[in-house]
């Protein structure tokens, strides 16, 4: 009784310890004065407001939103194909287009960022917003491929074979079985990245920062003005996206799985 107790403490405060900085943000972020005391003084909403009302702001997180949609979307037509191949076509080689699939993601950003930056200006369309939307698109595309690889892994096999026995032709197995069984899977990889690509900075940076100004790169701009509390709102603005989207990936979806959990029968 007493360890259980004493291992529900010690989790307790390692999550008050992760927490924490989290915890100072929001108070920092409710502050009725343009300060960054914690405890806040008084209470204000005032500066969420401002990310919807000022016109800045408002720029700021429609571009992010913009930017992250197209790009998570891109994401997942790129990540379709190549897992729906790798599911058909289990040969050795085929790891290497998987592997290239992933190698974005394993690199530095900074490493990442500096290629997308090098390619597009030598090509001369640094700066054009689409250019930021496929560099996110090709940098998380992994999310969406790791997925819907376990979308496709959980499809019981005699399905397609029984389609094609019925006389359904490739496209037509994939549009009628394979589709309906990975769309959660698809829905998912979307919203993972979707998430990431809203709160990414130095990718988005390199590639569009002069011309086009994310939530992420407006805050950092506005650093060189001082500090407002409304960098705090849109901090834990970001949180509450990422909370809402994984809560309702939980509730919806299955979580462990696409976190990398398999079912017994799978192990």
């Amino acid at each position: 009784m007493t360890a259980r107790w004493l291992r529900r403490g010690y989790m307790a405060l390692i999550a008050l310890f992760l927490a924490a900085p989290l915890i100072v943000v929001a108070g920092v972020s409710v502050n009725e004065k343009r300060t960054l005391l914690f405890p806040p003084e008084g209470f204000s909403l005032a500066w969420y407001a401002d990310i919807f009302v000022e016109p800045e702001w408002r720029s700021a997180l429609i571009a992010s939103l913009g930017l992250a949609a197209l790009s998570a979307a891109l994401a997942v037509l790129i990540a379709l194909p190549l897992s729906w191949f790798f599911w058909r076509r289990v040969a050795p080689w085929a790891r290497i287009f998987q592997f290239l699939g992933v190698a974005p993601f394993m690199l530095p950003p900074v490493i990442t960022a500096l290629g997308f930056l090098s390619f597009w200006a030598t090509g001369g369309f640094y700066g054009a917003p689409w250019t930021a939307v496929i560099s996110h698109a090709i940098f998380f595309v992994t999310l969406p491929l790791v997925t819907l690889s376990l979308g496709f892994a959980s499809i019981d096999r005699s399905l397609v074979e029984a389609a094609a026995t019925m006389g359904a032709d490739d496209r037509r197995v994939f549009r009628t079985v394979v589709v309906p069984l990975i769309t959660p899977y698809m829905i998912s990889g979307f919203a993972f990245a979707f998430v990431l690509s809203l709160n990414e900075y130095i990718v988005a940076y390199m590639t569009v920062g002069f011309t086009m100004e994310t939530l992420p790169i407006k805050i950092f701009n506005a650093l060189r003005y001082g500090y407002t509390p409304t960098m705090a709102s849109v901090s834990i603005f970001f949180v509450a996206i990422a909370a809402l989207v994984v809560g309702l990936i939980a509730r919806y979806g299955d979580l462990p799985r696409l976190l990398g959990a398999w079912t017994g029968e799978e192990r």
